[in-house]
């Protein structure tokens, strides 16, 4: 029978703090899940917080009911892992665990999976690094949230790789086994209600009439998504609708400040829409808000996001979702069929090493690295509101959508279908503890760095398509010059203001392509010096984000690719 000992330290758990964040609730949703439905006889805790045993009982019990003997592992008693066979942590630290194991001599005795949450920090593409000179063993596993986040962990471990036989001659290296299995939702705590959904209108004040869309997530215009771009979209599609469109944005900031910042400036850039503001620490918001909703929004634009769970959260309420095809949203939404998943453009690689150097350098805190490569991802804003429009005025379409997303909830995401998957991994190591093997990739070219990659390469995989020399570029019709001021001015559209042009080169951009229908991005940036272009084309798709310029589809292949998951 399935036996394995879960790393429990209550902070990875604990959604109760006042500064939430998504590892902690997914922590919470996975506890929850594996005491409901896991097979084992007995449950292992690994007590790494060196915690009084009742205090965690009673914090284990307040998260879902212990109906079978618990078995606690003491901190330091690393060799009592091997009783249950594995450990899984919630963290991919598995290289420091990998050396504490060797250190006691009981790499056989136990296995150790870990799961990986967001991988853009150096923490966390240190540890990846590790693993390529840690002592795994072929019964260790880090687990991937996402076929994104997985092929993105293959190119930093390639990276090293090849840094490592290709400047030391490093022939023996253990090459960390990777699955992906999902993040789960316990979909019968999402359930809506009428009583529910009138007491929320009636709370926020919202008209009868009006569609509400939902968001549901942290405020963090840096280290989460950008509002802005979500706000124009549902401000063209009350235009395009002539309906009454309510946006109730539940989530939380770092600050009182922070937050006012926030909605001041979103709620300016759709002023036709009916904004309104909820506390998701609340503990009566966090599975109520969900009936509020008539579509979930999120147009994700972050490389700290891997999985995305609130896309799943929506699906299990019955809401359809318009979000962006980006990283793990990609594994979760069917285009057209439970929602939308908008076209989304990133730089290509290479354009991404000076802010690699200079997260390298400590020149540029975390929050500042992922807010400045989310600031030139662009999200179709055209596609996204006509998504929107269409969701508005149809309630068949909100509802046949909407019922088809709580079924593949059901079927794909729910605990009781990814707990077996979990077990099943877990067997699969206990059946391979005394086999080791491990394939060695072909030598590539070294990479700079290749713990600190441009992003724009090691996330290459998240965007629809990248910006190349070929991509042809417009001005969206009644833009100009003029249309910058209210972006410069705003601090949501203008941090990251290292990697963009100047005010000076972002004007001559304008003045050229108001003199053109189109335009190759090559021809565009053959203007400018050649140290200027980096900059250049990547201030074309800071203006596409806000939608100043158009990208032009090379062709209808990412629409066929969203439709099939491709």
């Amino acid at each position: 029978m399935t036996n394995v000992a879960l790393y429990l330290n209550p902070e990875a758990f604990n959604t109760k703090g006042p500064a939430l964040m998504g590892r902690q609730s997914a922590g919470e949703g996975f506890l929850r899940g594996y005491l409901r439905h896991a097979r084992s006889e007995d449950i292992h805790f690994w007590n790494v917080a060196d915690r009084p045993v009742a205090e965690l009982d009673a914090f284990v019990q307040a998260i879902g009911a212990l109906d079978r003997p618990v078995k606690w592992i003491a901190r330091h008693d690393r060799l009592g892992l091997g009783e249950a066979g594995s450990v899984h942590m919630a963290s991919p630290r598995l290289a420091r665990e990998a050396w504490a194991r060797r250190s006691i001599r009981a790499s056989s005795r136990y296995g150790i999976s870990g799961i990986t949450h967001t991988t853009a920090s150096s923490d966390v593409t240190d540890m990846l690094a590790d693993m390529m000179t840690a002592p795994l063993e072929a019964w260790d596993f880090l687990i991937c949230t996402s076929q994104a986040v997985r092929a993105s962990v293959d190119l930093q471990m390639e990276a090293v790789r090849d840094d490592l036989e290709i400047r030391l001659g490093a022939t023996r290296l253990p090459t960390p086994e990777l699955i992906t299995i999902p993040l789960g939702v316990n979909v019968d705590d999402f359930a809506v209600s009428d009583a529910s959904r009138q007491n929320w209108r009636r709370e926020l004040d919202i008209p009868d009439d009006a569609v509400v869309v939902l968001y549901v997530g942290r405020f963090n215009v840096r280290a989460k998504m950008n509002p802005a771009p979500m706000a124009m979209a549902l401000q063209r599609a009350v235009e395009l609708t002539g309906k009454k469109i309510a946006w109730v944005q539940a989530g939380w900031a770092g600050s009182e400040a922070l937050n006012k910042t926030y909605h001041d400036e979103t709620a300016a850039f759709c002023p036709d829409v009916i904004y309104r503001v909820v506390d998701g620490r609340r503990p009566d918001v966090r599975f109520s808000i969900w009936s509020v909703g008539d579509i979930f929004f999120s147009l994700s634009d972050n490389i700290q996001e891997t999985f995305g769970l609130t896309p799943v959260e929506a699906m299990a309420a019955g809401l359809p979702n318009v979000i962006s095809d980006w990283n793990g949203y990609r594994d979760t939404v069917r285009h057209g069929v439970d929602g939308y998943r908008i076209a989304t453009y990133a730089p290509r690689a290479g354009l991404g090493e000076d802010l690699a150097y200079r997260a390298a350098s400590d020149w540029v805190n975390y929050d500042a690295y992922v807010g400045s490569a989310s600031q030139v991802t662009a999200v179709d804003l055209g596609e996204a509101a006509q998504a929107i429009a269409d969701l508005v005025a149809s309630s068949d379409l909100r509802r046949t959508m909407g019922q088809a997303a709580q079924a593949r909830a059901r079927e794909i995401f729910d605990w009781s279908a990814i707990i077996p998957q979990y077990e099943a991994l877990w067997d699969e190591m206990n059946a391979r503890r005394g086999r080791a093997g491990s394939d060695r990739a072909a030598p590539r070219n070294l990479a700079l760095n290749p713990r600190r990659l441009d992003p724009f390469h090691l996330f290459g995989g998240y965007p629809t398509e990248w910006l190349t020399a070929t991509t042809m570029v417009a001005l969206t019709p009644g833009q100009s010059a003029q249309s910058l001021g209210p972006l410069i001015r705003s601090s949501l559209t203008n941090h990251g203001g290292a990697l963009l042009p100047s005010k000076v080169e972002m004007d001559r951009m304008i003045e050229c392509l108001s003199h053109t229908p189109k335009i190759r991005v090559a021809d565009l940036t053959a203007l400018f010096s050649p140290a200027r272009r980096p900059f250049v084309e990547r201030g074309l798709l800071w203006m596409a984000k806000y939608q100043i310029v158009m990208i032009l589809p090379r062709s209808d292949a990412s629409s066929r690719r969203r439709a099939t998951g491709l």
